[in-house]
């Protein structure tokens, strides 16, 4: 199973999306129409040191996330699974689903970015080692009460978000404290303001009202949201855009959600993302490795204990087999047209449930149910 997925601001950074603009010549033209301004310059120069101005940066990274997801479906990149997006990125990931088409997505970036934009006094940090409950006991505690938590990225660090002032004083509180995973570390982001917090709440309710005015459809393509770490519902499209602006962006559980799915399936998640960087990448990464299988278990527990069974099942088929027949063995298969196959290797359990073993020659794994010792 395959999930393509889209970056945030954050990632944005001069010189992406190189020869993208040649490439694709009539949509970086629409673009330009539509911003009034040139896309290419911005993204390959940003002369005027715009490209870090959030009114800037959404239709910069929307842009270069969308025609690097093109460029891989020209290029015979088969379609995914699923799509994701973190925050931003979430427009790339409903326009891959044809939610909307790359203008639509454009002029909705745009707006949001203006919204935005025009709130100030804010901050965020990103808190490294320490979990979400330490994290709101030590706003409590020092009476911290304009910080909110803003992104889950991982198990290991999670965003704030708040007023500038607060998040100013908040740092000499959380670099004090140890948690189970290590010293926390708070380190204050170059951002203008409180995205993904109540202050966000008026440009919310706005840029609700604008959603509303454009065409949506629903996902041809699952795409796991921000707002719930599970797929949109075709009728809630609208509103579970609009909350993302003033609400959590749960990429963690999003990210475990799919884990989950995969494993629930007896299969592995691959990622892939599409855009300037490799921030989500190293992101999964650390979720997987910070993510014990009991979570992931707890997401699908009824197919969790259909795989325990079929695992242990595989595992006493694997252990008879490889007692009874050594590496070498020649056999036939039952459900396909092979007399005449060799063992290369001993059994082994595969995706947590599968029995099977990998033939010489042939180069692939058999399932010992459709196996034949001759």
């Amino acid at each position: 199973m395959k999930t393509c997925m889209f970056p945030g601001q954050g990632s944005q950074a001069k010189g992406m999306g190189g020869e993208l603009f040649e490439r694709f010549a009539a949509l970086t033209a629409k673009a330009d129409d539509i911003l009034g301004y040139s896309i290419r310059e911005l993204c390959l120069d940003d002369p005027r040191g715009e490209l870090n101005d959030t009114r800037f940066t959404q239709p910069a990274l929307y842009t270069v996330n969308a025609l690097s997801y093109l460029r891989a479906i020209e290029d015979g990149e088969g379609e995914p699974d699923f799509l994701a997006g973190h925050s931003l990125g979430e427009f790339n990931a409903l326009q891959a689903a044809g939610c909307f088409d790359f203008e639509t997505g454009l002029r909705l970036v745009q707006k949001r970015g203006a919204l935005m934009g025009k709130v100030s006094g804010g901050g965020m940090a990103a808190v490294i080692n320490a979990p979400g409950e330490l994290i709101r006991a030590t706003l409590d505690e020092h009476g911290l009460d304009e910080i909110f938590l803003a992104n889950y990225n991982s198990p290991s660090q999670i965003v704030v978000s708040g007023s500038a002032e607060q998040i100013g004083k908040a740092g000499s509180v959380f670099n004090k404290l140890k948690s189970d995973l290590g010293k926390v570390r708070f380190l204050p982001l170059n951002t203008s303001g409180a995205f993904h917090s109540r202050f966000m709440r008026d440009a919310m309710g706005e840029f609700r009202a604008f959603l509303a005015t454009m065409p949506l459809s629903a996902p041809r393509i699952p795409v796991v949201a921000n707002v719930t770490a599970r797929p949109y519902a075709d009728d809630a499209i609208l509103d579970t855009l609009a909350d993302q602006i003033a609400n959590t962006v749960k990429w963690c559980e999003s990210v475990q959600y799919l884990l989950a799915l995969a494993r629930s399936r007896g299969q592995e998640m691959r990622f892939q993302e599409f855009g300037p960087g490799e921030v989500l990448t190293r992101m999964v990464d650390t979720i997987r490795k910070q993510t014990p299988d009991s979570i992931l278990d707890g997401f699908f527990p009824v197919a969790a204990s259909v795989a325990t069974a079929a695992g242990n099942d595989a595992a006493r088929k694997v252990a008879d087999w490889n007692q009874r027949h050594p590496v070498g063995t020649r056999v036939r298969s039952t459900a396909f047209d092979y007399d005449s196959l060799e063992t290369r290797s001993e059994a082994v359990v595969l995706f947590g449930h599968r029995a099977a073993v990998y033939m010489k020659g042939y180069n692939g794994y058999f399932d010992l149910n459709e196996l034949q010792p001759v």
